[in-house]
């Protein structure tokens, strides 16, 4: 399905990633003409290196454990759905607690999520994961825990939105297109696109932002201000491994959440304006985890820089060393892998929840972006999402996340 005959489609969407492929499968199923814009053919962005867990555990309000039950009803049936093996695993998430510490007294972190841990001594821990060294822990917390392939669950939902009549476009979107009306009433009508060094206009009703981290940089352009902000995850990527995991291992006392709240908190927004120069906002945290997929290859991670740059660079060489000696000592299975390391970035909000719906003062501009878990959320919200719009009715969980949850509150007599 192509663009009306005035060359307008009804949804542009721009980033390819989890989020875009999502919501354009989505949407297209409603019978509307959807364009879905990516710069690269087949590595979705930081979708292409994420860990692809499903913690549908880890709601704590009714907002979050709704999105949870759903997420979890919907993956074990979404291969089939989207005649494409998203690899799709119900595994058990092992939650290491460093030797010394009291693993009851870690445990006592979970008691707001919607499942609790079971507490496993070191004894239990080793009986789940017999590769974990010893001497390292003092016990886990085990989760029941989905897990996809990233790569397969985006090139799914890809495949899934063409043959429905959905078009994809490669290319970089450079700016937001806007009509003539006055700075005060903007309204979005459309994107330009450079491929290949050469730009065009593409028109469209309706502009959704599904780029991550590099949402920000476009919406700073039109001089919007969203508190939307990323870290620059650092992982390993090693090819299929001569061991098999029973688990997925990550450390009991995660870090990355923390960096987010306080990076994300209103107190740093002065500091993320400095985005071109680059500014480190706090100290990068290492949180050390190995998740192994269906394939053989793992992941070791990862570490999480808050800077304000877009391109930062850091050494490679000492990040990838400090991610091996974290990992290898949980795990020395892992010490003679080879691998590449990478860095990404991946964007969160100001209160962890995702960032849906229309932009404050740009019209038709809106935003799918900002998920912190997105195997968990991206797929019902993404649902929920498209049906509110085709209905032309609010669904008061999808309100919830919309970007006007951060304008000033109204003073009242």
């Amino acid at each position: 399905m192509g663009p009306h005959k005035d060359d307008k489609y009804d949804w542009i969407l721009v980033g390819g990633g989890l989020c875009g492929a999502a919501l354009a499968y989505e949407l297209i199923q409603y019978g509307d003409s959807v364009l879905l814009i990516d710069p690269n053919p087949t590595s979705p962005g930081a979708t292409r290196y994420s860990y692809g867990g499903i913690a549908y555990w880890a709601g704590t309000s009714e907002l979050t454990q709704t999105l949870c039950h759903e997420a979890i009803a919907r993956h074990p049936q979404l291969s089939d759905e989207l005649e494409f093996d998203t690899q799709f695993q119900q595994r058990s998430l092992l939650l290491t607690v460093e030797a010394g510490q009291d693993p009851a007294a870690i445990a006592t972190r979970y008691e707001s999520f919607m499942i609790q841990p079971e507490v496993l001594s070191r004894t239990e821990a080793l009986e789940r994961e017999p590769l974990l060294n010893p001497e390292a822990i003092a016990g886990a917390l085990c989760l029941p825990h989905g897990h996809v392939s990233p790569l397969a669950l985006v090139t799914g939902y890809r495949r899934a939105f063409e043959r429905l009549g959905g078009i994809t476009k490669i290319g970089q979107v450079t700016d937001i297109l806007q009509d003539g009306r006055s700075a005060e009433n903007r309204r979005a009508c459309g994107v330009q696109v450079t491929e290949d060094r050469i730009s065009e206009r593409i028109l469209g009703d309706r502009v959704i932002l599904c780029a991550g981290a590099w949402t920000r940089r476009l919406l700073k352009q039109q001089n919007l201000s969203i508190p939307l902000y990323f870290t620059h995850a650092e992982l390993i990527e090693t090819p299929p491994a001569p061991f098999e995991m029973q688990t997925l291992v990550m450390p009991a006392v995660q870090q990355r959440f923390a960096l987010e709240a306080e990076a994300g908190s209103p107190t740093q927004a002065q500091d993320w304006e400095s985005d071109q120069t680059g500014q480190t906002i706090l100290a990068p945290i290492l949180d050390a985890g190995l998740v192994q997929f269906a394939d053989g290859h793992c992941c070791l991670g990862q570490i999480s820089r808050a800077q304000t740059s877009l391109t930062f660079q850091t050494n490679a060489t000492e990040s990838s060393q400090h991610i091996r000696e974290a990992v290898g000592r949980v795990l020395p299975c892992s010490k003679p892998l080879t691998g590449q390391w990478i860095s990404t970035c991946v964007a969160f909000s100001q209160d962890g929840l995702p960032l849906v719906g229309e932009v404050p003062n740009m019209e038709n501009l809106l935003l799918f972006s900002g998920f912190s878990s997105p195997f968990v959320y991206v797929l019902p919200v993404a649902q929920r999402f498209a049906k509110a719009m085709y209905k032309k009715q609010n669904d008061a969980l999808v309100t919830q996340l919309s970007p006007q949850r951060f304008l000033p509150k109204r003073k009242t007599d």
